[in-house]
């Protein structure tokens, strides 16, 4: 069931105007291969952009499925996380970017696409196996369709990204680092121009909104709450599944 959390108001700091996408907007907080809260989720009304922030995999059990529903999921625009990343990076070179992916939900993913033989300590030939079996399961169009995930989207003064903003830059001056990894300024230096952001990445007991920073991972995977904001003219309105 989806279950309504509560709703907070728009952000008082006089240089921020109201919170005013172009369209009323659904964000999806970071599902993390959590299928069965994702399919809580109902679909967005006519008028109504639904957008994913993105980390769509690794760490549940069932990261295969999550992104084969967004993949074929209509108005969803759906964002890059750094665990996609991740991933596309083990497909690239796994014997670098294997080890590191594995530690960090990897193998959960793998084992989504029915890919097994690898642990958190695998190396070599196992790596390379792994791949080649992740790049049968996947199927082009699914790789292709990752792959060219955007990192950021914008609707009137609200951009919404998976993990951070430099404050100090222009949103389409920011690195792939920054708006997929984080900065040491998001958050806690108030942007200048204006512009909201949504994001993921970072966990918090609860959705929260800071300084025109609206924050909504709330840790699905070990939580059980997978938050989803609906950002309309003037309020942010919070819920879960």
């Amino acid at each position: 069931m989806f279950q309504r959390w509560f709703k907070r108001p728009k952000d008082t700091e006089p240089h921020f105007a109201p919170i005013s996408p172009d369209q009323p907007v659904v964000a999806i907080g970071d599902i993390h291969g959590r299928y069965d809260l994702l399919k809580k989720i109902p679909e967005a009304k006519s008028g109504v952009q639904m957008v994913c922030l993105g980390d769509m995999i690794d760490r549940g059990e069932e990261s295969a499925q999550v992104l084969r529903h967004m993949c074929k999921a209509t108005n969803v625009i759906t964002l890059m996380g750094n665990h996609e990343e991740m991933m596309l990076n083990f497909l690239q070179n796994p014997l670098d970017n294997g080890p590191r992916w594995l530690r960090n939900g990897g193998l959960q993913t793998l084992e989504s696409f029915a890919v097994t033989g690898v642990s958190q300590t695998s190396t070599g030939e196992d790596l390379e196996g792994a791949r080649d079996a992740l790049f049968a399961a996947m199927g082009q169009d699914l790789l292709d369709w990752l792959t060219n995930l955007p990192k950021y989207w914008v609707s009137g003064n609200v951009v919404f990204l998976h993990a951070a903003a430099d404050p100090s830059l222009p949103i389409e001056q920011q690195d792939n680092r920054t708006l997929l990894w984080g900065h040491k300024d998001f958050g806690r230096v108030a942007r200048t121009d204006g512009m909201w952001v949504v994001h993921g990445h970072t966990i918090f007991d609860s959705p929260r909104i800071n300084r025109g920073v609206v924050s909504i991972d709330t840790g699905a995977y070990a939580t059980g709450k997978l938050t989803a904001a609906t950002i309309h003219e003037g309020e942010v309105d919070f819920a879960y599944a």
